[in-house]
């Protein structure tokens, strides 16, 4: 047989040809009409595998993934079928069983933020085309050999500084075998024996969420962090037909490996939170668990407490979880399930399982692996990867404020409460608490220029009320409490711009909140109009063409106002008399009547208690 063209064996494995820029592109076929002689086999665009004799050749249009089933529906979904079969989670709600230690061991794998794979010129890609960023080598195309893209080395470090490890001054890639769909080589490229990070560590507070059983803080070991290449992305066609795309083989990843010092499922949860947020924080990681950007692969073991060897029980290998809520209840139901074998007389076998969202149970996908059956090697074409250390100086001055750094500043200087300062760096991938800063700066601004006195407000009292509306008053618009307008989500990009609610618009809004020149709900509504798109000239005109301005009672009219809410309420009066302590719930009752009485929009409710409370002594027997 003799030998076939490159040309020809891309267009028979892809349905591509190369392009110019070295990667694969849709191959187009030439009409039937136009061709001289007998017209070629059809091309296949991807690989099928597992297609049954009597189906058709799938066409590229049938190349789809598959509809995405929103996380939390199937969460309950699950859950409620789950009760009508009558199981329930053993041990759920424990993160200690009496009698026995865990230990957990995790592996994550994040995407590299790089606009290159790690060994050829193909641009990653997340959501175009399948199979429209390939390369040669990314399909080990004959002859075709990798070439490090030195641009990838960047984000890695940022991450193993992060993670306080020490950098290598060299390393080498290694291939481990194994044989698999998703891996046109028969091998991934790796760092098995000599990565580019080791020794490690991060430390994980009490405000963070872990197990009480650990205490104020724990820190974990970080063993070792590599770079390696992602595999392809399978997609179910149908029962028994598997589409690849290979536009994620070849990505770069960097696998993260903690020691096995974590005993609490909460706490391993916890620990991949807090690397998910470092490596956002530091622009390594492309996105998180949500997109698939970075997925946990948890090993877990159990041992009695009272065994006097002191050795590590038999460890099992979840793969690939993809929240931080699947880390915790894997973990859970793993060790549940390793304590009934144990308690059984049964032993507990090194194998690989799976885990699905909402289950209740780990189950056996295959025999664990060893470092024998996967032929570890050095890559004999690819050179050391060398790392000066000028390069790692560099990094380390340019490292942005760590995630611990920025808590204690919201909590410490800005008032934040922990819960609150939490979570505004966590949700949206650390954008939403770049957005507070914009607002909080720009209210804090607007107060330094109309203050006449110079003292100047403490930064405390309008950080606290810019974090309430950032965080919650935000989160009102896209939930059920916000009717139904709620349905379009709010977007931040990692700079903290939203186009649904600009910074600048929500600065001037609670400015004038602060400065009292409109009402808490006069606010709320002008914020919901803004989400809308019915504010098109902004907050401050919309104040003045409606005449929204807070124009206060005066004290006279808050006293008549007060005293006409009295008027009938002897018996309410009574209890105030009688009471050995003051009843402050009566208090916030008249306080209600008195706002439902007046106008809303002219009262302010600090104003309007202190005068009822004045009203309501001056009437008691004891002031007479």
């Amino acid at each position: 047989m003799g030998r076939v063209p490159v040309g020809e064996l891309s267009r028979y494995l892809l349905g591509g040809r190369l392009s110019t820029n070295g990667c694969l592109t849709a191959f187009r076929r030439t009409p039937r009409s136009r061709l001289v002689g007998p017209a070629p086999p059809a091309l296949r665009p991807v690989r099928a595998f597992h297609a049954a004799k009597e189906q058709p050749e799938p066409t590229h249009q049938q190349v789809q993934t598959p509809l995405a089933v929103p996380l939390r529906k199937k969460l309950k979904d699950e859950a409620k079928q789950a009760r009508k079969q009558g199981k329930k989670k053993s041990n759920a709600d424990s993160q200690t069983v009496e009698g026995w230690e865990l230990t957990v061991g995790i592996e994550i794998h994040a995407q590299l933020n790089t606009p290159r794979k790690l060994f050829s010129p193909a641009t990653t890609s997340f959501n175009d085309d399948p199979n429209s960023h390939v390369a040669l080598f990314d399909v080990a195309m004959p002859g075709s050999q990798p070439i490090f893209q030195t641009g990838t080395l960047i984000p890695a470090l940022r991450a193993a500084l992060s993670l306080n490890c020490e950098i290598q001054p060299v390393s080498r890639f290694d291939r481990k075998h194994y044989f698999w769909w998703d891996q046109p080589s028969g091998y991934q490229i790796t760092q098995y024996y000599q990565p580019f990070a080791k020794n490690g560590h991060i430390t994980l507070l009490a405000r963070d969420g872990i197990a009480p059983e650990d205490g104020k803080s724990v820190t974990i070991g970080i063993k070792q962090v590599q770079m390696e290449q992602d595999t392809a992305k399978t997609l179910a066609h149908n029962d028994n037909t598997q589409w690849l795309d290979f536009n994620r083989v070849g990505a770069p990843l960097i696998e993260i490996i903690t020691e096995p010092e974590l005993h609490h499922p909460r706490t391993a949860a916890v620990l991949v939170r807090k690397i998910q947020l470092l490596l956002s924080t530091v622009d390594a990681c492309v996105s998180g668990m949500e997109t698939g950007g970075l997925r946990a692969d948890v090993n877990v073991s159990v041992r009695r407490t009272d065994d006097p060897s002191q050795t590590l029980g038999t460890r099992t290998e979840i793969k690939n979880l993809s929240t931080i809520k699947a880390v915790e209840d894997a973990i859970i139901a793993e060790r549940d399930r390793q304590i009934r074998e144990l308690d059984a007389g049964r032993q507990i076998s090194s194998e690989t399982r799976g885990w699905s969202i909402g289950s209740t149970e780990t189950r056996r996908l295959r025999g664990k692996e060893g470092e024998v059956d996967y032929r570890y090697m050095p890559d004999p074409d690819i050179a050391p990867l060398v790392i000066g250390s000028d390069l790692i100086a560099h990094l380390k001055q340019s490292l942005p404020v760590t995630p611990d750094t920025e808590l204690d500043k919201l909590i410490s200087y800005f008032g934040l409460t922990p819960k609150d300062a939490l979570s505004l760096i966590n949700i949206d991938n650390g954008a939403r608490v770049e957005y507070f800063y914009r607002v909080l700066y720009s209210v804090q601004d607007m107060i330094a220029a109309d203050d006449l006195d110079g003292e100047g407000a403490d930064v405390k009292t309008y950080a606290a009320l810019v974090g309430n509306w950032t965080l919650h008053e935000l989160g009102r618009l896209t939930t059920s409490k916000a009717g139904p307008h709620g349905t379009v989500d709010l977007t931040f990009t990692p700079d903290g711009d939203c186009a649904q609610v600009p910074d600048a618009e929500l600065s001037q809004l609670l400015y004038h909140l602060y400065r009292k020149h409109i009402t808490g709900k006069v606010a709320k509504e002008l914020l919901m109009a803004l989400y809308l798109g019915e504010l098109e000239d902004g907050v401050r005109s919309a104040i003045d063409m409606h005449d929204l301005w807070f124009k206060e009672y005066s004290l006279e009219e808050y006293e008549a106002l007060a005293d006409e809410v009295l008027e009938g309420e002897d018996k309410v009066l009574q209890e105030f008399a009688t009471s050995a302590k003051f009843p402050q719930g009566k208090l916030m009752f008249l306080l209600g009547k008195m706002m439902r009485a007046g106008q809303t929009e002219r009262i302010d409710p600090a104003n309007a208690q202190k005068v009822m409370r004045t009203r309501i002594e001056s009437l008691l027997p004891s002031a007479a």
